[in-house]
């Protein structure tokens, strides 16, 4: 898939979609103001639309002949809003319905790729009732407890006894009714985006406190991204094939962000698929972006113009 920043310019009115209602609203304001400003300066017809004010109803009467999709988490990053502007006839960034509704599946999205032979973390669907001491005993210690439809790293923990983990279950669960554990895995953490058919430079993402939380993510000053991310140019080749397959295997269109963990004996796993990643000013594609020559507003052009590229297809 080529990329040409060229066409956008006709687009007769294209509207980002930001806010909404789900728990990563305010990183989606962030993101989507970012988006919005980068698209007038580049002369673009454009205007935001908060999904919260009124809706589809809404979003329909602005008459968009484009949408970028900026709504992180539920409600905008799980196909539920892509069905709907498929049905509206409204071409869109990013993945497509399926795409967007497994990847916001952190258990099946591991499924599809221990079905196609990819290396991704052991896991365990929780609940209530669970064995914690069978659940210790098969992924061992430290382990992750996650929601599985939450992004931003909300509602996660890092377990590192029995007595924690029904305590990290709770906690998990206020943020979604399916919760899993994770095998830990001890090592460097890395973000690869990929853009189009472009993979752009992977990030070594390093946090003082060792947890890339939520507050590391968008508030703290302290987390340090390393670009180059100190791979070897082999290793940052394989590391760059494995996350487009991981991203194919899924059906992710367009634009996105693939995590992983790089154990100590060397061997990447794969921890999830971002389908709509995000524009802030700590945000990790506009980073890669920048290390790859891409100014932030030629970014956004680049990811408007494969909206079309994909309708079309």
């Amino acid at each position: 898939m080529s990329v040409d920043v060229t066409n956008t310019q006709s687009s007769e009115n294209v509207v980002v979609v930001y806010g909404g209602t789900s728990a990563e609203r305010e990183v989606s304001l962030k993101s989507g103001t970012a988006i919005l400003a980068a698209l007038k300066r580049k002369g673009v017809a454009v205007c935001g639309y908060d999904l919260r004010d009124k809706g589809l109803v809404g979003l329909e009467q602005l008459a968009p002949s484009v949408v970028f999709v900026a709504l992180h988490g539920r409600g905008g990053e799980d196909g539920t809003l892509q069905g709907a502007l498929e049905l509206l006839n409204i071409p869109y960034t990013g993945s497509g319905v399926l795409a967007s509704a497994l990847g916001m599946d952190k258990q099946r999205t591991k499924q599809v790729w221990r079905a196609v032979g990819l290396p991704t973390p052991e896991s365990i669907m929780l609940d209530a009732n669970s064995d914690w001491s069978a659940v210790v005993a098969e992924l061992g210690l430290p382990l992750i407890v996650k929601p599985v439809h939450e992004g931003s790293t909300l509602g996660i923990s890092i377990v590192k006894s029995q007595a924690a983990l029904e305590a990290a279950y709770h906690e998990a669960a206020q943020f979604d009714a399916r919760v899993m554990a994770e095998r830990f895995v001890v090592g460097d953490e890395y973000t690869v985006a990929l853009l189009g058919d472009q993979v752009l430079p992977a990030i070594r993402v390093e946090v003082p406190g060792g947890f890339y939380d939520y507050e590391a993510k968008y508030i703290a000053n302290t987390t340090q991204y390393h670009l180059p991310c100190g791979l070897s140019v082999e290793q940052e080749k394989s590391l760059a094939v494995l996350c487009q397959q991981a991203f194919a295997a899924i059906g992710c269109e367009g634009w996105g962000r693939v995590d992983v963990m790089r154990d100590g004996e060397g061997r990447f796993w794969l921890l999830e698929v971002n389908t709509v990643p995000g524009m802030t000013d700590h945000s990790l594609v506009p980073q890669a972006a920048a290390y790859a020559g891409i100014e932030f507003d030629d970014l956004v052009l680049k990811i408007l113009d494969t909206a079309s590229e994909q309708f079309t297809s």
